[in-house]
């Protein structure tokens, strides 16, 4: 067992802020004696944090449930053993970003808190239960998430985020206590407005020195300011101080630049108290009529909505496989990201301001009422099972959201605050108005505007009983509590009945009204409502939503469902454990409709061949012999899954094929082993994919863009397998929990050509100081177990992802019965 002896030195510091993941001891038990300082942990697991227990486990129907991707839950208990900190310094305060769920805190066998919601960040002032400095101190953390359905998605479980030890003198700024503004922005200048919050723990007042510096991404100090302030004892005081920078560099989609504010308090010339806070320069805008501006230009928001979780890591995710899926969504062309449904993790928030992703950060997925957790809309089921925070939010749901926006605030990434996911569908009031009946792409809502008069709507609405909560009453509550503390940027939710949150007041509580799955009455939203700004929120990744987009200039642009497979929504359809709505995969492999939103937002010339049967494909053939769809127009009710198409040329000799390419040439050839089948026009492809139909011969099967449009794609019939090519993202790791690497496998014949059509099985061997994190495919119906070196492959791939655990040589090798891939090295330096 490891005791944390955080600080030995006694030179007083104005601010230490220590890591404090490691060395927690772990059980996945309940006993009411673990909370005692003297029990004995001495068998107990050690590990660190971020840890998510259930995805150590192997997925089962026993005790789960597909709403929350089949693993298991429970209840389980952190303690740790840590020294109280020898800095002269008088405040102690331990901030979490994230504990899923339903967790108790004791210090000293003292409890300090219950906190219920599992994705905002929370800190508690420990000072009080403390023992003397250099003596042991034991924290015991309860977590419980018995309730096993208690959300639409996978949740993870445990200490999954961050944990800080921060220390301060009596005179300091609280967590998350500075606010930066950039409220005028010109080439030659930028106003720059920092509100600092100072508490004075002292029992006399205090006459200090403030000092603001702001400097650059070189760390050049372009700015500065100091004032003398006074504060009673035992307050809190807001200062504000307002500076201005020369030739701001503003933070933008490819240029992230970001500066940062170091403030400062002083008595006497004796720095008490520094703090830092990242920010960036740059405008935003919202303009009914034309959408979007950042910086002054006018984008389209092209975005993606993204769980918390990561495939094989689960909800413990490392910074560096965030990395990895970030920049692959960045390179199809995405630059916003909608954090769904709840707030993301702060390191994910830096990663969005460093990579220069915009940022819709959102809240809640419920309020008042509980939605159902196997189902989605309103509950069905009552068990205990499946209670969730609605539990909770009458109490603690303006805790909760303010956290989040404090800590939240400072980033250039958000660029809009959500404070809801589809609430309507808890309130009954909403449905009943609407006068649609199966309101799901199969019914008569998906596809079509209201059927009667808004003003019928309104009767419906106003004329029928209301209900204990008013949604458009806590609707405003929550607004007003996020504009206490930030009003540089819009409130939005995510409406999935807007023809009657229009008038039912809800939208009155909205600057930005964004609309899920109802693209089909934007201009019936525009035309009724002219004084909102509306965008999509919640889109399907389709043609079809993007040109609806597109050919709207009041339309801001989409957040579509989802950027990344996600585990959960799938409940009774066992072995399916994800769902596959992803532009990639849970493995973060790319998928047909990845390349697809590539060539509808990237300007990077681009194509991409997919192939089926014939008799498989949407197709046919007319009587001119023309590729068409089999259901005229069906193109433009596609929704979340991306029709069945292969990565491969491997078919029955002369077997009708139909090849698709999508693209952003204007136009592309066609060939088979060099000889050409024909040149499509994107001009004559309503739903923007050219097709062709060949009687397949093996060989080579090439698409080339015409014109300045300089692109290829190429597939090639694969042989036998006999090779296992690996490749890694990295190849230095760094003794840090948030390095990783990803190694990639990929069947392939004797001359290298990949292998789609087949599986085998693959056992890792890592060797050197490394530990595997798990391994996966991406398959969302694949139930085999993360953590393992055995996995066996989906459409030819598999991933493996490694960690250091000291420095020196990593060697990788991966092994399919007996073949073998190459000897992959790595090594791993302190970080």
């Amino acid at each position: 067992m490891g005791i944390d002896k955080l600080k030995t030195s006694v030179k007083a510091k104005p601010r230490v802020s220590a890591n404090f993941n490691h060395n927690w001891l772990f059980q996945l038990k309940d006993d009411t004696n673990y909370k005692a300082v003297d029990f004995d942990d001495s068998t107990w697991r050690e590990l660190s944090v971020p840890h998510d227990w259930s995805v150590e486990f192997a997925f089962t129907q026993e005790n789960t449930d597909g709403a929350t991707g089949y693993l298991p839950a429970g209840i389980g208990w952190y303690r740790k053993h840590f020294q109280t900190p020898n800095n002269q310094l008088n405040n102690h305060f331990m901030l979490f970003d994230g504990i899923y769920n339903h967790a108790t805190i004791w210090l000293n066998g003292t409890e300090l808190h219950k906190q219920y919601y599992g994705y905002s960040p929370f800190y508690l002032d420990i000072t009080k239960h403390l023992n003397p400095v250099g003596q042991d101190n034991v924290i015991a953390i309860r977590v419980d998430r018995s309730r096993y359905i208690d959300s639409r998605w996978y949740t993870g479980s445990g200490i999954y985020r961050d944990v800080n030890l921060i220390s301060t003198n009596q005179l300091h700024i609280p967590i998350w206590g500075s606010y930066v503004t950039t409220p005028k922005i010109t080439q030659e200048s930028a106003d720059v407005e920092i509100e600092i919050t100072v508490s004075n723990q002292h029992d006399t007042s205090q006459t200090f020195d403030i000092k603001n510096e702001i400097f650059d991404a070189q760390g050049k100090m372009v700015s500065q300011h100091t004032a003398t302030h006074i504060i009673a004892s035992a307050k809190n005081t807001k200062i504000t101080h307002n500076l201005a920078v020369k030739k701001p560099k503003l933070w933008d989609l490819d240029s992230a630049v970001l500066y940062q504010v170091k403030t400062s308090i002083s008595q006497a010339g004796t720095v008490l108290d520094e703090y830092h806070t990242p920010f960036g320069f740059r405008t935003i805008r919202f303009d009914k009529d034309k959408g979007f501006f950042l910086n002054g230009r006018n984008i389209k928001i092209k975005g993606v909505n993204l769980h918390h979780d990561a495939g094989l890591v689960g909800a413990a995710v490392p910074d560096d496989v965030w990395k990895r899926r970030l920049i692959k969504l960045k390179q199809a062309g995405v630059n916003a990201v909608r954090t769904a449904h709840n707030p993301a993790s702060d390191r994910f928030m830096a990663l969005c301001d460093e990579l220069g992703l915009l940022v819709q950060a959102e809240i809640f997925d419920e309020y008042d009422n509980p939605k159902d957790k196997r189902l989605n809309q309103q509950e069905r089921h009552s068990d205990y099972i499946s209670r969730g925070y609605t539990e909770y939010f009458q109490a603690h749901g303006e805790r909760d959201l303010k956290n989040a926006v404090l800590r939240d605030r400072n980033h250039p990434s958000v660029i809009m605050w959500s404070i809801g996911n589809e609430i309507e569908w808890t309130y009954p009031r909403y449905a009943k108005a609407t006068g649609y009946f199966d309101m799901n792409a199969n019914g008569n809502y998906f596809f079509n505007p209201p059927f009667i008069s808004p003003e019928e709507i309104k009767m419906r609405f106003h004329t029928s009983k209301e209900e204990g909560y008013v949604l458009a009453k806590t609707a405003k509550k929550l607004s007003a509590w996020v504009k206490e503390l930030d009003t540089s940027r819009p409130v939005t939710a995510n409406l999935i009945l807007p023809s009657v949150s229009h008038i039912s007041g809800y939208t009155d509580a909205l600057d930005v009204i964004g609309y899920s799955y109802r693209r089909v009455i934007y201009d019936y939203g525009h035309e009724l409502f002219p004084d909102k700004m509306i965008m999509g929120t919640e889109n399907v990744a389709q043609w079809h939503e993007w040109k609806a987009i597109e050919e709207r200039d009041f339309i801001a642009g989409t957040f579509l469902w989802t950027g990344i497979d996600y585990m959960g929504e799938t409940h009774n359809k066992w072995p399916t454990k994800s769902l596959a709505s992803g532009l990639m995969d849970l493995a973060g492999f790319e998928k047909p409709s990845f390349h697809m939103m590539k060539t509808l937002w990237d300007e990077t010339p681009h194509v991409y061949l997919a192939t089926q049967t014939l008799e498989k494909s949407l197709y046919t053939l007319d009587d001119q012999q023309q590729v068409v769809e089999k259901k005229p127009g069906a193109w433009q009710q596609y929704v979340w899954i991306w029709h069945d198409v292969n990565r491969y040329w491997q078919y029955q000799d002369k077997q009708l094929v139909a090849i698709e390419a999508y693209t952003n040439c204007d136009a592309v050839e066609l060939f088979l082993n060099d000889k050409s089948q024909g040149v499509q026009k994107l001009a004559d492809a309503p739903d923007h994919i050219l097709k062709w139909a060949v009687p397949y011969q093996a060989g080579q099967l090439t698409a080339k863009g015409l014109g300045n449009c300089d692109a290829i794609d190429e597939i090639k019939t694969a042989g036998g397998f006999s090779q296992i090519l690996v490749n890694t993202d990295k190849a230095e790791l760094k003794l840090d929990q948030n390095s990783v690497a990803h190694i990639e496998v990929q069947l392939a014949d004797q001359n290298g050509n990949p292998i789609s059509f087949e599986e085998q099985s693959i056992v890792f061997s890592v060797t050197g100081p490394a530990k595997i994190l798990g391994v996966d495919n991406g398959a969302p119906d694949s139930v085999q177990t993360f953590q393992s070196n055995k996995i066996t492959t989906d459409k030819g791939k598999a991933l493996l992802i490694i960690q250091a655990t000291g420095t020196g040589e990593i060697k990788v090798e991966a092994k399919a019965g007996e073949v073998s891939s190459s000897l992959l090295k790595l090594s791993a330096a302190d970080s």
